[in-house]
């Protein structure tokens, strides 16, 4: 088990550097996708962790080195080359921010004792924050946005300073095994359901829009969430 699971963190670190390769490159919907695909197997790699009864402190210390890449420096990288072309410090400012506290943020995960997370974290995931930012370039990465266009960098700056302030926050987020808590014995219909709904997006050629609101409800409703599964349990 362990062993799998280190190779899908490798693979996750794989697609994050991809991502920074495309960026340089200014191939925006590719480096998107190449952070969507690491958030995937950051929770692949995760459900497999839990599975193994004997703590791998390898594994989680190697996961984090591979989320501060893939979810801190390659959507920063991302942001930066996409909305901001020309050196913009008030953009380089708030991405250093972002990328402190996605730093901070795994720092603190790190030392939190693990009975403390048995259902949710505290701070928003880094995996989300990295998977929102990416989402968000891909809403907009062919700008045929209209008048919003001129916007864009304002918006992208406070999506930025939000999600850096989310981070390291003492909000709480549901983790897999709180999702899996909340929605109990209908598990494989929300994932059918959430299949059937990016098929259709991608039909209408919506994908990027359709992970941004994925990602939005989760940030806006997982801390509700906590409370009542706290009270129920």
């Amino acid at each position: 088990m362990n062993y799998l699971a280190n190779l899908l963190t490798v693979l996750s670190l794989v697609s994050g550097f991809t991502s920074i390769i495309f960026s340089l490159e200014k191939q925006f919907t590719f480096a998107c996708w190449a952070i969507i695909l690491s958030v995937i197997f950051d929770g692949l790699d995760g459900q497999i962790a839990r599975r193994n009864p004997i703590p791998n402190e390898f594994g989680k210390e190697l996961d984090s080195l591979v989320d501060v890449v893939s979810f801190g420096i390659a959507p920063s990288i991302l942001g930066y080359i996409f909305i901001y072309r020309d050196f913009y410090i008030l953009a380089t400012l708030a991405l250093f921010i972002y990328l402190f506290c996605s730093v901070m943020r795994l720092a603190k995960y790190n030392i939190t004792p693990k009975e403390k997370l048995a259902n949710y974290f505290y701070g928003l995931p880094t995996t989300v924050s990295g998977g929102m930012l990416a989402s968000f370039v891909l809403i907009f990465r062919n700008k045929h946005t209209g008048l919003i266009l001129g916007y864009i960098p304002l918006i992208f700056l406070l999506v930025v300073l939000s999600l850096a302030f989310l981070m390291v926050s003492r909000v709480k987020y549901l983790n897999l095994d709180g999702l899996k808590e909340i929605f109990a014995k209908h598990v494989k219909a929300v994932v059918l359901l959430a299949v059937a709904i990016f098929l259709l997006a991608a039909s209408f050629k919506k994908v990027g829009i359709t992970l941004f609101i994925f990602f939005l409800i989760y940030l806006v409703f997982s801390p509700l969430v906590v409370e009542r599964l706290k009270n129920k349990l």
